[in-house]
C-alpha cells in the first residue's frame, strides 16, 4: 500500500481491546505489514507457505487473517470501508435497493466433497458465489455453496441475511433464476420487491441489461484478484472473507484516489 492508501486502511481498521481497555496483549507486529501480507495473498493468488520473506512469517499472516475471519473483523473492516465510498459518493451509508446475483466457479482439489458440486447449467464442478451489491456496485452480502445449490435456495438465505443488516433497502433486482416461490417469500416476510430482470426474447448476442449490468462488474472486479479465480479455500467461511478483502482493495484504492 502507498501511504495515502494505508492513511486510508488505518482508519477504518478495528480498534484493538487492548487499546480500550478491554484487555488482552498489544500485538508483536505491524497492522501495515500484515495488512498487506493478506492482500499480497488475495491479488497474487500464492499458497500461503509461499509467503515471501519480505513480510512476517506465513503462520503469523494466517493467524492474524484467521482471527479477523472468526472474529467478524474482516466483515467490520470491510463495511467501514463502503460506508466511506459511499458517503465520499454523496450517497447515505445505508442503501435502499440491491442487485443480486451468483457465479459459479471451478475449485480445487483442496476443496472437500461436503462444500462442492456441480453447476448443469454452467457446466462448473466447484462452488458459486452468491452476493448482493448496491447500485454502486460495492458488497452489501455474500453467500458461498456448492455449485448444485440452485439460486433460489441460495437467495432464500441471503436476502433474509441482507435483510437482517440492511434492514432499509426495499428493492432489489434479479435474473430469471431467482423467480418463483422466491419473490413470495422477500415480498410477504422481508417487505421487500424482489424485481426480475428479464432478456428480451428477441435480442442476440451480447446485451447491457439494467441494473444487472452491476452486479456483473462487481464479479469482475473480484477477478482482479488472482486467489479467486477459482475457489482454493477448505472452508466456505474462508472463501467469503478473501472475496470481502478483495473488495476492501477495490474501495481502499478508490478512496486513495479521492484523497489526493
Amino acid at each position: 500500500m502507498s501511504d495515502a492508501e494505508w492513511a486510508v486502511v488505518r482508519d477504518a481498521m478495528p480498534v484493538p481491546g487492548w487499546l480500550e481497555g478491554r484487555g488482552g496483549q498489544p500485538e508483536g507486529y505491524c497492522h501495515r505489514q500484515m495488512v498487506d501480507a493478506v492482500r499480497y495473498l488475495v491479488a497474487g493468488g500464492i499458497a500461503w507457505r509461499a509467503m515471501p520473506a519480505d513480510f512476517p512469517a506465513w503462520d503469523r499472516v494466517y493467524a492474524f487473517f484467521r482471527r479477523w475471519r472468526d472474529n467478524g473483523l474482516t466483515s467490520e473492516f470491510h463495511d467501514r470501508l463502503r460506508d466511506r465510498v459511499r458517503g465520499a459518493a454523496g450517497r447515505d451509508p445505508e442503501p435502499t435497493a440491491g442487485v443480486i446475483d451468483a457465479q459459479s466457479v471451478k475449485a480445487s482439489a483442496s476443496v472437500p466433497a461436503a462444500t462442492r458440486g456441480f453447476d448443469g447449467g454452467k457446466k462448473v464442478n466447484g462452488r458459486k458465489r452468491h452476493i448482493v451489491v448496491d447500485t454502486l456496485g460495492l458488497l452489501l452480502a455474500v453467500t458461498v455453496t456448492a455449485a448444485s445449490v440452485t439460486d433460489r435456495d441460495a437467495g432464500l438465505t441471503l436476502l433474509a441475511r441482507l435483510h437482517e443488516r440492511h434492514w432499509r433497502i426495499t428493492r432489489v433486482w434479479a435474473d430469471g433464476g431467482y423467480t418463483g416461490q422466491l419473490v413470495d417469500f422477500t415480498r410477504e416476510v422481508l417487505r421487500v420487491a424482489l424485481t426480475v430482470v428479464r432478456r428480451s426474447d428477441n435480442t442476440s448476442g451480447f446485451t447491457v441489461l439494467p441494473k444487472r449490468w452491476l452486479v456483473e462488474r462487481t464479479f469482475a472486479w473480484l477477478m482482479h484478484s488472482r486467489r479467486l479465480a477459482r475457489d482454493y479455500e477448505a472452508r466456505v467461511d474462508t472463501s467469503e472473507a478473501v472475496i470481502r478483502w478483495s473488495m476492501s482493495m477495490v474501495m481502499s484504492r478508490r478512496l486513495a484516489r479521492r484523497a489526493r
